[in-house]
């Protein structure tokens, strides 16, 4: 699975997308791996929203096995 990371959270994460494997993976599972090591970008993660294939992530304990793009959003001033 593609990972883009944007604003904040590419500035976080180092980089503007990563690829995971999602072999029984769920919301949760996404965010702690994502965060795993960084802990400024699992600050990030904790008040980010999520895309999964252009739709919004709202159950993060659902399966992403046949998502192929997830979009890490972090909050935008303004919005």
């Amino acid at each position: 699975m593609q990972v883009r990371f944007f604003a904040g959270a590419a500035e976080a994460a180092g980089v503007e997308e990563r690829h995971v494997a999602v072999d029984g993976l769920n919301g949760h599972d996404l965010v702690a791996l994502l965060g795993e090591g960084n802990e400024k970008l699992g600050r990030v993660l904790a008040v980010s929203s999520l895309l999964a294939d252009g739709a919004r992530v709202s159950d993060l304990a659902a399966p992403l096995g046949s998502v192929e793009r997830v979009d890490v959003l972090p909050p935008f001033a303004g919005g």
